[in-house]
């Protein structure tokens, strides 16, 4: 196991950005920068044993400041939407960004923490990004908020979270990576086949904000409770995939109880490659690409719709709106600790 560091650019603030490779003896090698968190490069085996850059993302690290998909970004400190952009906590009225319609998606698109630079600590098989983040953007606090990527000879990657704050607020980071599992350069995802450990979801309005409800998914196209190819039915006439253009929802993870569980698999019978998804919060949002923006990617690919999948572990979106959601409120003695494991076989 080792890690090895190399410079990648410079940040807005004159700072190097530093492309830190954490690798086993499997050739799996992660590649993790202190601009954003961001995983830049996932390089997986095949079962012919051949690797590949498995996530989306950018030859240069100047090029994630733009990155309107958020390739590989960790979102924070609130990761999806909350409606209206506004919200109340202790009886306090806060004002979010407005930038996603009328709502608030990821915290801030050029503030949030995806475009800040990161403390970084090495150790044999892992990276630590810290990041000191003062009570800013709407969200009470002052926070430090951590994130560990770690990659085991198991063929794992795992995120592990870790957050405190000298007052209550939100606290609801993802890791924002489009995987593909043929290759970041191999197009389409819609003969993946996905299963998500999920018999409800929530279900949404014009704008992506729920509607307080969990519904069954049963029936429905959301039915992924099988392992089903992507392509089967997202383009069905059905009003959530309508209101979407397809996959780009919360599944509420099957017995939930704050303990890491499989939440979702992902599998290419093109490459051979299959991914598990084990993480100890409620819900996932599989979103499958459907507005990923035309761009050029690593090594000149061109990027266009459902060329990559996300699945982000998360508290539910606009839970402080929804009483009946998992709370993602924290601070004082309330620390925020989370892990989630991508597992490739």
């Amino acid at each position: 196991m080792s890690v090895e560091m190399a410079a990648f650019g410079t940040s807005k603030e004159g700072k190097e950005i530093v492309l830190y490779s954490i690798g086993n003896s499997k050739g799996m090698v992660a590649k993790v920068m202190n601009l954003g968190a961001i995983l830049v490069e996932l390089w997986v085996p095949d079962s012919k044993g051949e690797a590949k850059d498995l996530v989306l993302g950018f030859d240069k690290a100047e090029t994630y400041y733009g990155n309107p998909s958020f390739f590989g970004a960790t979102i924070g400190p609130n990761a999806n939407r909350i409606g209206g952009a506004t919200y109340e906590l202790d009886g306090v009225n806060y004002q979010l960004d407005v930038n996603d319609n009328e709502n608030n998606l990821h915290s801030h698109i050029d503030l949030g923490y995806h475009k800040r630079m990161w403390e970084a600590q090495v150790r044999d098989n892992s990276v630590t990004f810290t990041l000191e983040d003062p009570a800013t953007l709407g969200f009470p606090g002052n926070k430090v908020m951590s994130v560990t990527y770690t990659v085991t000879e198991e063929n794992e990657l795992i995120l592990t979270y870790h957050a405190k704050s000298d007052e209550p607020t939100i606290i609801n980071p993802t890791n924002h990576s489009y995987f593909n599992l043929d290759g970041a350069d191999a197009g389409s995802i819609v003969d993946h086949k996905i299963r998500i450990e999920a018999k409800h979801y929530t279900p949404t309005v014009p704008g992506s904000i729920p509607t307080g409800e969990i519904a069954p998914v049963a029936g429905t196209p959301m039915d992924l409770t099988k392992l089903t190819r992507v392509g089967d039915h997202i383009d069905d006439d059905f009003e959530q995939l309508n209101l979407a253009g397809g996959y780009d929802h919360n599944f509420c993870i099957d017995g939930w109880d704050g303990t890491k569980r499989l939440a979702a698999t992902v599998v290419s019978e093109k490459s051979g490659r299959t991914m598990e998804v084990y993480t100890d919060l409620p819900g996932v949002q599989f979103y499958a690409g459907n507005f990923i923006a035309d761009q050029t990617g690593k090594g000149g690919t061109e990027y266009h719709k459902r060329y990559g999948l996300c699945l982000e572990t998360q508290f539910y979106p606009d839970t402080i709106h929804h009483a009946n959601f998992p709370s993602c409120v924290f601070g004082g003695d309330k620390e925020f600790r989370s892990e989630t494991t991508y597992r490739f076989s």
